[in-house]
């Protein structure tokens, strides 16, 4: 088989999408597939067998391209669907693999040339961009039905939760295959756990979050919340792993403050390879998400690592964490503070739930479940092209 997989975003670059895509053209790779993967014009540039990467025009003018809608996305999103447009004229491809918005130009592409194209849907499109940039409100059902067409012309549709493959459904897919993302780390050993909490500095339950710092993440909740339990007596560290630093700049001010400066510490981004050794020294992850329905990829990571969990109870987390996994809680401060304060005074409970949170990633969501999906999407394509 012979794949364009069309991937816009930076690749590579340690952050959720590009990660995904790598894990799948790694295992795609290993079935012997030709894959021609044409991404934006940052990253980093890797090399994966059978796998040719495909840049757009350098433009050095844009940089540091955002995840999420954005004008610097979007001008890169024009030039990659000439450049897509010119590989199809040129090479006899067996379908078309489009990510994330990508798939609008595949199903252009796809019903030019007569070549099956797959959705692999990360989100709601129309919904994170709303949840994002407000005033597109009035955009909404314009957007909402070139969803819908997309979806509809996808020889298959991969969601990456349930909430996406109910979504799928109802929008008319053909065939959909929910694709769930592996762990992106794990924590290898907890004999230095002690020496990285001195390192860090923190004393008392060792809060962590993973991730960007945008304003869908929840932070200023996980800020808010931190405060209001120290101030009613919890013993808490938070560290903070991932952001900008315009981001962290903006939150460290804030945790300031809020009188919790010295309780909080901004490590800034770290290579994924690192990150497990980071949380070898955590007592609770947080995910503390406000809005979305597609379960964050640090999630199946954080149910691996034999660490407790708080997140918040929206569906993004509820999809896949349990109260058997995890301590779910409202997604506002006084809610979240009370999860806090119950999780920094109760290593017991922090105990049993990472166990059982360890015991539900082996069984539904480690990398052999993942490979064991993309096999059964690669048997499926294969008959698709057959035909």
């Amino acid at each position: 088989m012979k794949v364009l997989l069309l991937a816009p975003q930076p690749f590579f670059v340690e952050r959720g999408t590009p990660i995904a895509v790598r894990r799948l053209v790694e295992v795609l790779s290993a079935r012997g597939w030709q894959i021609d993967l044409l991404a934006f014009h940052e990253g980093a540039d890797i090399t994966i067998k059978n796998v040719r990467i495909i840049r757009i025009a350098n433009l050095s003018w844009i940089r540091n391209i955002p995840p999420g809608f954005s004008l610097k996305k979007l001008i890169c999103d024009k030039i990659m669907f000439f450049k897509a447009l010119g590989l199809v004229r040129r090479e006899k491809y067996d379908y078309i693999h489009a990510v994330e918005e990508s798939a609008f130009m595949a199903a252009f592409l796809g019903r030019m040339y007569g070549i099956p194209f797959v959705y692999d849907m990360d989100s709601s499109m129309p919904a994170q961009i709303i949840e994002k940039h407000g005033l597109a409100t009035i955009l909404f059902p314009v957007m909402r039905w070139f969803e819908k067409w997309a979806i509809r012309r996808a020889a298959v549709v991969l969601p990456v939760c349930d909430a996406l493959d109910e979504l799928a459904k109802k929008e008319g897919a053909k065939k959909t295959i929910v694709l769930r993302d592996p762990p992106v780390f794990s924590v290898k050993s907890q004999a230095n756990a002690e020496a990285k909490r001195k390192e860090l500095g923190v004393s008392g339950a060792c809060f962590m979050y993973i991730g960007n710092l945008e304003v869908y993440q929840g932070i200023d909740l996980l800020l808010n919340s931190l405060a209001v339990s120290v101030k009613k007596g919890a013993t808490a560290a938070l560290v903070v792993i991932g952001g900008t630093e315009s981001d962290i700049a903006k939150y460290r001010a804030m945790a300031g403050e809020l009188g919790i400066g010295s309780s909080v510490r901004f490590l800034g981004p770290k290579p994924v390879d690192q990150v497990g050794d980071y949380v070898a020294a955590a007592d609770v992850l947080v995910s503390p998400r406000i809005t979305g329905v597609n379960t964050p990829m640090k999630i199946y990571a954080y149910l691996n690592s034999g660490k407790m969990i708080l997140a918040t109870s929206i569906m993004s987390h509820t999809q896949v964490l349990s109260l058997e996994t995890a301590v779910l809680e409202p997604p506002d401060a006084e809610s979240f503070a009370r999860g806090i304060s119950r999780l920094a005074a109760d290593a017991a409970l922090r105990q049993k739930l990472a166990a059982n949170a360890l015991r539900v990633c082996k069984e539904k969501y480690s990398q052999a479940a993942f490979e064991r999906t993309v096999s059964e999407f690669c048997g499926v394509m294969e008959s698709i092209a057959g035909n």
